[in-house]
């Protein structure tokens, strides 16, 4: 339960730092750039929100039955998937929260999880930068 709980906390605060990156360079690139950060911390919080509903979900499903767990699961997903919907639905209504930085905001957690783990990965560019030479 600790790595878990690391893990979350490493990459809530990635999110964070790059939140805090996007804000800087909003204020440089947008004229009226509240109703953009204000998407922007709507969907990154929502997003970590969910993270961290996630890791709770699979640390209890795996202590039930496979089938219990299954339908567990399942529903904890759908429960997440709602209310992803619900915040697209909310920053689409409300005028003083930008849809765009919503979106961004709901994609970092996962541009976090695939960055860290792609840059962490020494063999994969080894591999990459593996000259082949021909039969």
């Amino acid at each position: 339960m600790g790595a878990t709980r690391d893990l979350q906390i490493r990459t809530i605060k990635l999110v964070f730092i790059i939140d805090l990156i996007l804000i800087v360079l909003s204020f440089l690139i947008f004229d009226k750039s509240m109703p953009w950060i204000l998407g922007l911390i709507f969907g990154s919080a929502i997003s970590s929100l969910n993270f961290i509903e996630l890791g709770k979900t699979l640390e209890r499903a795996v202590t039930m039955p496979p089938s219990r767990a299954q339908a567990y699961a399942a529903s904890k997903y759908f429960v997440r998937y709602i209310i992803t919907g619900v915040v697209i639905y909310v920053s689409l209504k409300a005028d003083y929260i930008n849809v765009l930085g919503t979106i961004i905001g709901l994609f970092l957690v996962k541009f976090v999880i695939i960055s860290t783990n792609l840059f962490n990965d020494k063999q994969y560019f080894k591999n990459i930068l593996k000259r082949k030479e021909a039969d």
